[in-house]
């Protein structure tokens, strides 16, 4: 089958694009298929977690996302001017920021960042307040510059695949390629098309999240609100609000968000009858919808992002969880179209990725369950809340939120093995992000050792080998970092003398094949 792509991806938001991006960088041919003519300027999540903030480290990209950080800091002093001068009193800025749940605020001067979990991001660490049209921007600019083709105004109308290959067809004619992947979202068509099925649980709510021009806010709580009749927010910058009614879902999910039907919710949940809004800015809809397919893949045909798994927003766990998705599944797949993949290797994504999936399913439940405005729920509210009152709730809820606990079950014992590698800085003063720029695998040889840098012979193209000095950390003789940043070998010296020679060579070797398949020069 002759193909115009390897890889067809339907969908050009934030997953679809970095999904791109990562194929491309592994010289995989890839077209994008958007039906928006722009980027998507509807308000949506407005922060990415610790495996998000790693991914994009990892790849060049976090003097960016730190310059869109500074403006989004920017935006919430703002706010908390325009409330001052409006007459707001008792407001302040709150403590250290360390995430919310249900709307209960964590404090960072509580979380005992000595907590092993905390260690290791580097730089990446101080990143994490981007707002996804910023997200989408960058990585569409990223795209570019990889040579993805992005195909706007495209909408994805069918396919047939088949054993060999898969025929896409588009408003815009139809493509050849190896592989499609479907990033198009909660109502994905590639999901419907395929017949994946999509078990869940159904809504209860109706939310709405916008940026508006208003009068009356001064008579708003700040922040998260809850009251008798749903949950309000108001802030953290100016003219944000977002509500939550339970009382079932939105009738039409597509009809334009009215600045009536916003000041109608704002003042149901409210209870401030002053409040007027003059004209809406950006706005949407959403709810609870809580399902997951349970595989991410059919035969040529996969799912990421939202097409595979949705559930409330709250806390942004959706855009984070498409990001890991295209992180883990980038490299595998780029692998498996250059023919070089061990066997099994693309179904290590879903063994992967779904259970974490499936996490953010039951933390978003969980959430939805704190926020009902009935009096069980209310009292469970207030427990949690004396909870996170302490140092061992909020270290518990932030490693939740923040991404810090995700691992992937992998074959060894060294502690590092199955998590996300730690930014190592070596004796150059250069770090592990850094090598990892170019999307391949990295052996990282910490003691100048020719026997172990020799059983990485044959992978030229798929791994990298890189010989350091790493003062601050003495005892690690090595490490084997996949594409995608998780550790899938490490060993420490193999005696307090600080022998060059690491433990459990084997295992390297079987690493090695596990995720980078057969040597090159391998007998056939």
């Amino acid at each position: 089958m002759t193909s115009d792509a390897d890889v067809v991806v339907a969908g050009g938001g934030p997953v679809g694009l970095m999904l791109a991006c990562e194929l491309a960088l592994a010289k995989v041919s890839v077209t994008v298929l958007e039906r928006l003519t722009e980027v998507d300027t509807k308000i949506k999540a407005g922060a990415i977690n610790s495996p998000s903030a790693e991914a994009f480290y990892r790849r060049g990209m976090l003097p960016d996302l730190a310059a869109a950080q500074r403006a989004g800091i920017e935006r919430f002093s703002s706010f908390l001017r325009q409330r001052q001068a409006a007459g707001a009193s008792g407001l302040q800025a709150p403590p250290k920021f360390a995430g919310h749940f249900a709307g209960i605020m964590l404090r960072g001067d509580l979380l005992d960042e000595s907590d092993p979990d905390f260690d290791g991001p580097g730089p990446a660490g101080e990143v994490g307040l981007v707002p996804q049209e910023v997200l989408e921007r960058l990585l569409a600019a990223r795209a570019a510059e990889l040579g993805v083709e992005l195909r706007r105004g495209v909408t994805l109308t069918g396919f047939d695949a088949g054993e060999d290959g898969v025929t896409v067809h588009t408003s815009g004619g139809t493509l050849r390629t190896g592989w499609l992947v479907g990033c198009d979202g909660g109502r994905s068509t590639v999901r419907r098309l395929a017949g994946f099925p999509f078990p869940g649980t159904a809504p209860e709510i109706t939310g709405h999240q916008a940026l508006v021009e208003m009068t009356g806010a001064e008579k708003l709580g700040a922040g998260w609100n809850w009251t008798e009749t749903g949950t309000y927010v108001h802030g953290p910058m100016p003219g944000r609000i977002l509500t939550v009614e339970f009382d079932g879902p939105p009738a039409d999910r597509e009809a334009p968000v009215t600045a009536q039907e916003l000041e109608e919710s704002l003042r149901k949940v409210s209870g401030v009858e002053g409040v007027r809004i003059h004209k809406v800015r950006t706005a949407t809809r959403f709810t609870d919808n809580a399902r997951q397919v349970p595989d991410y893949r059919a035969g040529r045909v996969l799912l990421a992002g939202d097409a595979a798994h949705v559930h409330a927003p709250f806390g942004g766990q959706g855009l984070n969880l498409g990001i890991g998705d295209a992180m883990n599944l980038g490299w595998k797949l780029a692998a498996t179209v250059h023919g070089w993949a061990p066997d099994g290797l693309l179904d290590t994504y879903t063994a992967e990725r779904h259970p974490i999936g499936a996490w953010a399913l039951d933390w978003t439940r969980a959430q939805v369950a704190l926020m009902r405005p009935e009096s069980h729920s209310r009292a469970l509210r207030e427990v949690i809340a004396e909870l996170t009152g302490t140092v061992d709730a909020t270290t518990f809820f932030t490693k939740k939120i923040s991404g810090v606990w995700q691992r992937n079950d992998l074959p060894g014992d060294h502690p590092l093995i199955g998590r996300s590698a730690p930014d190592l800085e070596f004796s150059d003063g250069s770090r592990l992000a850094e090598q990892l720029h170019g999307g391949q695998g990295l052996l990282l040889d910490l003691t100048d050792d020719a026997e172990l840098r020799k059983r990485a012979t044959g992978y030229d193209g798929r791994l990298r080998v890189l010989t350091a000095g790493c003062p601050g950390q003495p005892g690690l003789a090595g490490l084997l970092v996949r594409p995608d940043g998780c550790t899938a070998w490490a060993a420490d010296r193999a005696d307090a003398a600080g022998s060059a020679v690491p433990a459990a060579p084997d295992e390297l070797d079987a690493a090695l094949r596990r995720w980078f398949g057969t040597p090159a020069d391998a007998a056939a």
